[in-house]
């Protein structure tokens, strides 16, 4: 393997344009039937769509509450207008030559192809350094095949989770650079913008501090990699809380960048900036002082806002907590998963961890050390894919790289054989490491056929919401009683509002919703009132609305709405939909107004249910 970083006269760039050429022709026809449709990836696509529709029609950029839920109040969100940014200004532009449900179209199919170009010149950047085009080449073109990377890419997925793919690929191939203060910094600068986006990143951003430390007590003029990177990552994350929060929103939240975490990063930066000025030191005491900052900052945090020290789900609320946060799998441990997800997420970066291990033992210098580095970051993804499975994405786009290496091989080795046979187990080879799913899915077909649970994920139901939704403006503007799952496409597709959504800001209100479906109709009603909700809404085959069936029992209202026997407060709907699509019109009583129910955390529940978690 040459060092590729001193060629000369050589660019890759053409090449991995046209190999982003070649995914986005994929992915578009994979997701043709999601944009004839316009069937949204996931509910926070939708959610993320009427955020942005929001900020155009005027709402304050640093006002990130959502009215329609819980109105009139609002949920006030977690989530980071530099998302919004793109989004909007991609609306604007497209809207300038077509109308707008056009230019919002347009926008979604469009801008995740875009977010995939940088991710993909970061990939193939990195790769051609170490290897040569051609393997850059197939490593750009592994992206296809790797743990969650390509669902993040697909259009419509306007969320965030393609960007903070970016933010690590571009932090990865930063950390190749020649110069210690521009790729410190460079990956400093994409962290800080992963971090702000979302704190899913945070132990990846601990991993280039962890790398960029090793490399200190490696070589002391190594040590402006973890300067540049832990200073330039507290500015970016101070100038983009000042751009993107401001002011407006000093409290201590601990599901996003606060003046907590701010506090932490600026100790640790200027830590490190200490101590590469003062005299050289000892590995060990090197290792206490630098321990020392750290601890120096958790102390902060813990001073500051002691519940951020917790797990970030730790304290939700035991009821919100069984019926959503245990089912939405793609942010639980890898083990919730179903086997065709755990193989590939296992077998796929495991593998290219043993590569990478594999050409650092054969390499020499600089780039086995290097290399050796890169095993780390890929390790540490993984441990944190394998702790919330939607992070998995983050060790699938380091996997390219090493997988580009392997296909390489591979067709060298194809083209040395001259018989069949061992053609054929090469492929076969190739089969298994890029689509382990593949043989999961044919070995599943082959075991006996499972019962069937009798419900669906919603974007299976025949509610069809990313189209029948519409049929809910036939309704005048009103407020929606729905369980969790659907209020994002209502959100997205309509003008109501809704009492909550799948959004854990809306604590209390998700509790109300569930206390409520599981619940008898007449203490039920008391919640609906309370809200002031106009009517209620449910897709009745989805798996949720089973699950408040079943935790209910058959006299929660749930049940009763299932079997189409409503209480005598509901009277139905007919907006011409699918018999899955459920509508009923609250008839107001004469009971508390909405000040009856206490809406904060520590409210007592009504009733004497065994699921009452209040009380």
């Amino acid at each position: 393997m040459d060092d590729r970083r001193m060629r000369l006269g050589e660019s890759p760039n053409r090449a991995i344009f046209l190999a982003w050429l070649g995914l986005c022709a994929v992915l578009l026809l994979v997701a043709g039937q999601n944009i004839l449709a316009v069937r949204f990836p996931g509910p926070d696509d939708s959610l993320r769509l009427a955020q942005v529709r929001d900020l155009l029609a005027g709402q304050g950029w640093y006002d990130l509450h959502q009215y329609r839920m819980t109105p009139p109040e609002g949920t006030l969100m977690h989530w980071s207008r530099l998302v919004d940014v793109p989004i909007a200004a991609l609306i604007l532009l497209f809207s300038q030559f077509m109308e707008m449900p056009q230019a919002e179209r347009a926008t979604m199919i469009v801008l995740p192809l875009l977010i995939l170009l940088p991710t993909t010149f970061a990939v193939g950047r990195l790769t051609w350094r170490l290897f040569d085009r051609q393997t850059a080449i197939y490593a750009c073109l592994a992206l296809l095949l790797l743990p969650l990377v390509p669902m993040q890419f697909q259009p419509l997925r306007i969320d965030h989770h393609g960007w903070q793919i970016f933010t690590v690929a571009f932090g990865a191939w930063a950390m190749s650079w020649r110069s210690a203060p521009r790729g410190g910094a460079a990956a400093g600068l994409a962290m800080a913008f992963g971090l702000m986006i979302s704190l899913e990143v945070i132990f990846l951003a601990a991993a280039f501090g962890l790398i960029f430390a090793l490399r200190w007590m490696r070589d002391h003029r190594a040590r402006w990699w973890l300067v540049a990177y832990l200073q330039t990552l507290a500015l970016g994350l101070a100038v983009a809380f000042a751009l993107t929060r401001g002011l407006p929103d000093l409290a201590a939240h601990c599901d996003v960048i606060s003046p907590p975490h701010l506090g932490f990063f600026l100790i640790v930066a200027l830590g490190s900036g200490m101590l590469a000025v003062a005299p050289r030191m000892p590995r060990l005491p090197l290792v206490l002082a630098l321990g020392s900052f750290a601890l120096l900052g958790l102390g902060f945090l813990g001073w500051s806002a002691p519940q951020c020290l917790a797990p970030p789900f730790a304290g939700l609320d035991p009821l919100v907590r069984d019926y959503w946060y245990l089912n939405v799998s793609e942010g639980r441990p890898l083990w919730n998963r179903s086997v065709s997800d755990i193989i590939p997420a296992l077998v796929q970066p495991l593998f290219a961890l043993g590569v990478t291990l594999y050409l650092a033992g054969r390499s020499h210098d600089w780039l086995r050390g290097w290399l050796f580095e890169y095993a780390l970051l890929l390790a540490i993804a993984f441990c944190g894919g394998v702790m919330t499975y939607r992070s998995m994405a983050f060790a699938g786009v380091l996997a390219a790289l090493p997988m580009g290496w392997f296909i390489g091989q591979m067709f060298k080795r194809w083209r040395a054989y001259p018989s069949l046979l061992p053609k054929l187990g090469l492929a076969l080879l190739l089969f298994a490491v890029f689509l382990p799913g593949g043989l999961v899915t044919m070995a599943m077909k082959l075991a006996p056929d499972r019962p069937s649970q009798g419900a669906v994920r919603l974007g299976d139901s025949r509610c069809e919401l990313h189209s029948q939704a519409q049929l809910l403006k036939k309704l005048p503007p009103a407020i929606l009683f729905t369980p969790l799952d659907i209020g994002p496409a209502v959100l997205a597709q309509t003008r109501h509002s809704v009492v909550a959504s799948a959004h854990h800001r809306a604590e209390q209100a998700m509790h109300d919703v569930i206390f409520s479906f599981t619940s008898p109709p007449a203490l039920a009603r008391q919640y609906v009132d309370a809200y002031k909700a106009d009517y209620v809404v449910l897709c009745a085959d989805v798996v949720e609305t089973r699950n408040f069936s079943i935790g209910g029992g058959e006299g929660a209202l749930m049940s009763r709405l299932l079997a189409d026997d409503p209480p005598d407060w509901l009277a139905p709907v007919d907006i011409g939909g699918p018999d899955e699509l459920k509508v009923w019109r609250v008839i107001r009583s004469q009971g508390p107004g909405p000040g009856a129910l206490s809406t904060h955390a520590g409210s007592p529940c009504l009733g004497t249910q065994a699921h009452c978690t209040k009380g």
